[in-house]
């Protein structure tokens, strides 16, 4: 990891807090109950359902976490952390996927209303709105930042052109199975999508960065005997790392999609991971209440943050 500034790694929990912690040595050094004052009024203590994702903002100063219904923006450096200072309204269902466009200024969020929307974060309101068919379980914004890719419960993946407002391709690797998490190489040659089958499908953007309106598939593979709950590309395009409900992660040369190594310590599924930005590290959070941190070059465990009282659902690393 970059020990040059802090490093920022966040969990969330079905115990309904956020929590923060020293990347190093495991401290905890902030925990909030947070609370949607869109559905509970300021004042009367009482706490969000459970948190789907997080995303640190693009300027490290903001934390951003997808609830049910809402998205709620939380103020790192603020004296009362817990008070979102903003609250995204608009989608109706458990919002499942949020990120943002590489100069922080937009927005774009999933959820199982069946909806993908787009925000200005520099005016109020959703400014945009896709309608999907199924309810949707993970978006990723192709890093051409004009295309999301949108994957749902009916198993289909759906490109959406944000130029051409539209949806300008549709894959269905397998017709009714949910595709449960995407992801992208960073230089847009790469998609990979999971699902709940434990099989990751991987195709070639043909156009590369400039367009992905074409898919060539390169690979099919049986990842996990249980659900892939989450894929993700490292940052120097060298591994996958798939998350599974058969309480492992296993690390993937993407140089023919050879298993490297098993990462076993987790005692129940393995809800997500994050990579460090150099992909030396790996982050991941289980319902075992546990957030853990691995070493890639190792292949084992070097870090246990513990805290939680419930399953640790997702988590968020920036460095």
């Amino acid at each position: 990891m970059n020990h040059g500034r802090p490093v920022i790694l966040a969990t969330a929990s079905h115990d309904h807090t956020i929590r923060l912690w020293e990347a190093q040595t495991g401290r905890c050094y902030l925990d909030f109950d947070y609370y949607d004052p869109a559905l509970v009024p300021v004042g009367q203590l009482h706490v969000n359902k459970h948190v789907n994702r997080l995303e640190i903002t693009p300027d490290r100063r903001g934390l951003l976490a997808a609830c049910n219904p809402h998205i709620l923006l939380f103020d790192l450096n603020s004296i009362d952390p817990h008070i979102p200072v903003r609250t995204f309204v608009s989608h109706t269902n458990n919002v499942v996927a949020v990120g943002f466009q590489y100069t922080g200024n937009m927005m774009y969020s999933g959820s199982e209303d069946g909806s993908v929307k787009i925000w200005d974060l520099r005016v109020r309101g959703c400014q945009r709105e896709f309608i999907n068919d199924s309810p949707v379980n993970t978006v990723v914004l192709h890093p051409n930042q004009t295309e999301l890719i949108s994957g749902d419960h009916n198993g289909n993946i759906r490109v959406w052109d944000l130029r051409a407002n539209s949806c300008s391709c549709e894959l269905v690797p397998e017709a009714g199975t949910p595709i449960r998490s995407l992801s992208v190489m960073l230089d847009g040659t790469t998609v990979v999508a999971a699902n709940n089958r434990g099989t990751c499908y991987v195709w070639r953007s043909l156009r590369g960065i400039q367009t992905m309106t074409e898919f060539e598939p390169l690979h099919k593979l049986q990842a996990h005997n249980g659900y892939i709950l989450k894929c993700l590309l490292s940052p120097e395009n060298k591994y996958l790392a798939t998350a599974s409900s058969d309480k492992t992660v296993k690390i993937w040369n993407v140089d023919g999609f050879k298993l490297e190594k098993v990462l076993t310590g987790h005692r129940r599924w393995v809800w997500d991971c994050d990579f460090s930005v150099d992909g030396e590290y790996l982050v991941t959070a289980s319902s075992d209440t546990t957030a853990r941190l691995w070493s890639m070059r190792a292949g084992r465990e070097v870090k246990v943050y513990q805290g939680h009282r419930q399953a640790t659902v997702c988590c968020t690393v920036r460095d």
